[in-house]
C-alpha cells in the first residue's frame, strides 16, 4: 500500500515516498506541531497483519528509543492512526524517526570505491554506533551500506534495526522470554519477495546456516562494509541468493583486489572480521577502533620518517616507463611504485629510451602523458601523435585517428588523461576535447575548446578542465555543452582541476594577479555549492589528491608530498621531498608526472627533458664553437643576451636566471663575431 501526499497519521503529514524495501516502506513527512521533516516507516502490506512482524516492528521502536547516540539515527515516537486508502479504513502502526539526508553508503559505493581517509572516517563512525548498540545488548543484524547514510558533514547515520536482536542478559533467574533467539529464516512470503532476514552478501557464515548470533555477526558485517569501501566490489558475490550464501560459507574475499596503497593495519582489521569460525574472529567491535585510528595516523607518521630517513616509505618499487626526449632523440625515463609494504626499501630508479623514432614535441607546456587509474597503462604524445603501452608489454602501439594532419605537422594532441575505468583517452587537439578508446576506433569529439589547462575525468562521467583566465569548464564525458563552473578574476588563471572526495569541492591551481610565476601559484579548493575558495597551498602548482590520503604537487620543478585531509580541507605537517628535477611549463603549471590510483608514478625528467638543451656560441658562418655548460641550465627558453655580450638572460623553470657568459667562447675568433643561441632538443 502506497500512501498518497498528504495522509494524516495523527500530527504527521506525508509529503512523498522515500524508499521501500522487505523491512518497510519508508516516506518523507511533516510533524504539523513542531514545524520539522521527519522520516514515517510502515509495514509493507504483506506484513500488515502479520503478528510476529508486528512484534518485530514494535520491538524496532523499543530498541531505538534505548539508544542515544549521534551515529544511530533516533527515533521521535511510535504512532498509531487510522487512515483511509483506496476506500479501505486500516490502523497503521507507523515508525517515526530522524530525516537523515544524504546518499547511503551504498550510493558512495556504486560510484567506486572510497578514498581511505574518507573510509576511516565512515567506518570510526559505524564502529562507535556498533558499539554503543551492543553495550545496550542490541545486536543489528542487518549491517550493510543501503543502511548507513553518510550526510554532507560527513556525519554517518546507522538506520534500519528491524532485525535487531536483544541479548539475553546472563546470570541465574527467570529471563524474558525472547522470540528474537530463533534462527534467521526465510519463510515462504518472503521467499516470494526474494528478501531474506540479512541480507545475504552480509550475513555471517552462522547466520546463513541458521545458527543463533551474537555481536560478533555484525562484526562479521562491518568487515564485509569495510572491503566493499575499500574495493568498489562485495565481498562475498553470487547470482542469486544460494550462490552468495554458498560464497560466504565457502569462499574468501578476493584480497587481490584491495589497492596496494591501502594502510596494512586496515587490511588487517578486515581480515580478522571476516573469520568464518567466530572464535577465531574479532570479538569485540570497540577493538576495531584501535586499527582504524592507527590507520588514521599512518600517513602521517609515513611522511615523518621519510623526512627524517631521507626516505619515502610509501614510494617503492620500480615500473619500466615514463619517457622524454633529449636533442638527437637519446632518452630517459623514470618511474615509481608507490605504495605500503612490510619492509623498508630503498628509492629504485631505472633510465630507458624511447624508440629512435619517437621524440615528445618541442617546447610543450601542457602535459605529455597520463597513467590508467590501475596504474597498468601509459599514453603520451610523440610525433604529434598519441602512443599507448601497456605496463607488461615491451613496445607502445599508435593510437589510430589521433595523428596530426599532414599538412599542420605542429597540430598533434596534447593533454591526454584517462577515463576512470582506463578505458578510453581523454586529450584535445584542434581546439576540440575528445576521446579514443584503448582498444581503437575513431576519436569522438566532445565539445570545442580552447588549449586545456589540465584536464581530468571524475567518477561522474564529468570531465573537467581549465582554460586559464577563463577559469575551470565542466563538460559531460559523453560529449556536450560545456559549462563555466569555477570563473576567476581578472588577471588570474587557473589550471589542472580535481574534484576532492563528496563531489562539492574542486581543487585546482590558481596563478594569483601579479605572480611572477608560476611557482608562487597557489594550490586552492572551492566549492560549487557556494562559492567559498580555500587555500591549502601557497608556493605549489599541479597538485594531485591520492586515495591514500596525500597530496602531490610541485614547486620549482620538484615533486613534493603532504599529508591532506579531504573531508576538512586541511595539509597536516609539512611537505615531504618525492621527486627532484621534474620537466615543467613555463606558460601554465603543468609538471610532466602523472600518477595511478594504485600508487604508481611516472615522471619526465628535467635532465632528459621536453626542452632540453644547452646554450652555445656559434660564428656569424654558423659553426659551433663552444657549449656554455652549467647544471643550472636546464629546460632553458627565452635567451636574451645583454648588450655588452657578457651576461646570458635564461628563463628556466618559470624562473629568470642570469649567466655570466664572458670569456666562455672558445674560438680564437674575436668575441663580438659570435652570437649566442639555445641548441634545443626536437
Amino acid at each position: 500500500m502506497t500512501l498518497p501526499a498528504g495522509t494524516r497519521l495523527g500530527p504527521y503529514e506525508i509529503a512523498s515516498p522515500i524508499g521501500a524495501g522487505g523491512m518497510g516502506e519508508v516516506y518523507r513527512a511533516v510533524d504539523t506541531t513542531l514545524g520539522r521533516q521527519v522520516a514515517i516507516k510502515i509495514l509493507p502490506e504483506t506484513f500488515a497483519h502479520d503478528a510476529e512482524r508486528l512484534a518485530r516492528f514494535e520491538r524496532e521502536a523499543r530498541t531505538l528509543a534505548a539508544l542515544n547516540h549521534p551515529n544511530i539515527a533516533q527515533i521521535y515516537g511510535l504512532e498509531r492512526s487510522e487512515v483511509v486508502v483506496s476506500g479501505f479504513s486500516r490502523t497503521i502502526p507507523a515508525l517515526v524517526l530522524e530525516l537523515v539526508e544524504g546518499p547511503t553508503l551504498a550510493d558512495r559505493i556504486a560510484a567506486g570505491r572510497i578514498p581511505v581517509d574518507e573510509t576511516l572516517a565512515i567506518a570510526r563512525q559505524i564502529v562507535d554506533a556498533l558499539e554503543a548498540a551492543h553495550e545496550h545488548g542490541i545486536v543489528h543484524r542487518d549491517l550493510k551500506p543501503a543502511n548507513i547514510k553518510v550526510r554532507e558533514d560527513g556525519t554517518v547515520k546507522v538506520l534500519d534495526f528491524g532485525l535487531a536482536k536483544l541479548a539475553q542478559a546472563p546470570g541465574p533467574g527467570p529471563q524474558a522470554p525472547d522470540f528474537t533467539a530463533s534462527p534467521t529464516i526465510t519463510s515462504p512470503a518472503m521467499t516470494q519477495l526474494g528478501v531474506i532476514l540479512g541480507t545475504a552478501a552480509y550475513m555471517s557464515p552462522e547466520q546463513a546456516r541458521g545458527k543463533a548470533v551474537d555481536k560478533r555477526a555484525d562484526i562479521w558485517a562491518f568487515g564485509c562494509v569495510l572491503f566493499e569501501m575499500l574495493t568498489g566490489r562485495r565481498a562475498f558475490e553470487g547470482d542469486d541468493v544460494s550462490d552468495t550464501l554458498a560464497a560466504v560459507l565457502r569462499a574468501e574475499p578476493d584480497w587481490s583486489k584491495v589497492p596496494p596503497s591501502i594502510p596494512r593495519t586496515l587490511v588487517r582489521l578486515a581480515k580478522r572480521c571476516l573469520q568464518k569460525d567466530r572464535a577465531k574472529r574479532l570479538r569485540d567491535i570497540a577493538d576495531a577502533r584501535l586499527d582504524v585510528e592507527e590507520a588514521l595516523t599512518a600517513p602521517l607518521e609515513e611522511s615523518r620518517t621519510a623526512a627524517a630517513s631521507t626516505r619515502i616509505s610509501f614510494v617503492r618499487r620500480l615500473l619500466p616507463y615514463a619517457a622524454v626526449a633529449v636533442g638527437s632523440a637519446a632518452a630517459a625515463a623514470y618511474a615509481v611504485w608507490m605504495r605500503q609494504p612490510a619492509i623498508e626499501q630503498p628509492v629504485v630508479r631505472v633510465a630507458i629510451s624511447l624508440p629512435a623514432d619517437q621524440q615528445f614535441p618541442a617546447f610543450n607546456n601542457r602535459r605529455v602523458l597520463a597513467l590508467s587509474p590501475a596504474g597498468t597503462h601509459l599514453t603520451y604524445v610523440a610525433n604529434s601523435r598519441l602512443y599507448l603501452r601497456a605496463l607488461d608489454q615491451l613496445e607502445a602501439v599508435a593510437l589510430r585517428g589521433t595523428e596530426a594532419p599532414s599538412n599542420a605537422p605542429d597540430a598533434g594532441p596534447r593533454n591526454p588523461f584517462f577515463a576512470p575505468d582506463g578505458q578510453s583517452i581523454g586529450f584535445w587537439q584542434g581546439g576540440q576535447l575528445k576521446k579514443v578508446s584503448v582498444s581503437g576506433g575513431a576519436p569522438i569529439t566532445l565539445c570545442d575548446a580552447e588549449i586545456p589547462w589540465g584536464a581530468m575525468w571524475g567518477a561522474d562521467d564529468t570531465i573537467l578542465y581549465g582554460q586559464g583566465e577563463k577559469g575551470i569548464w565542466s563538460v559531460p564525458s559523453a560529449g556536450g555543452v560545456p559549462t563555466l563552473i569555477i570563473p576567476v578574476e581578472a588577471g588570474e588563471q587557473a589550471y589542472g582541476p580535481q574534484a576532492l572526495p563528496g563531489g562539492d569541492w574542486v581543487m585546482f591551481t590558481l596563478l594569483p594577479k601579479g605572480a611572477a610565476s608560476w611557482n608562487d601559484a597557489q594550490i586552492v579548493a572551492q566549492s560549487l555549492k557556494s562559492s567559498q575558495r580555500r587555500v591549502l597551498i601557497k608556493g605549489g602548482r599541479d597538485a594531485h589528491y591520492l586515495t591514500t590520503g596525500h597530496l602531490l604537487y610541485g614547486l620549482k620543478g620538484n615533486l613534493l608530498v603532504v599529508p591532506f585531509d579531504s573531508a576538512r580541507l586541511d595539509v597536516a605537517g609539512g611537505p615531504v621531498p618525492l621527486v627532484e628535477g621534474i620537466a615543467s611549463a613555463i606558460s601554465t603549471g603543468a609538471l610532466q608526472f602523472a600518477v595511478g590510483e594504485d600508487g604508481t608514478l611516472a615522471y619526465v625528467s628535467a635532465r632528459a627533458g621536453i626542452n632540453k638543451g644547452t646554450p652555445v656560441w656559434v660564428s656569424g658562418e654558423g659553426r659551433e664553437l663552444a657549449a656554455l655548460s652549467s647544471n643550472t641550465l636546464s629546460n632553458p627558453l627565452f635567451p636574451r643576451l645583454s648588450p655588452d655580450g657578457r651576461r646570458l638572460a635564461l628563463a628556466i623553470d618559470g624562473d629568470l636566471w642570469v649567466y655570466d657568459v664572458e670569456g666562455r667562447a672558445t674560438d680564437q675568433a674575436d668575441v663580438s663575431d659570435h652570437r649566442p643561441c639555445s641548441r634545443m632538443g626536437a
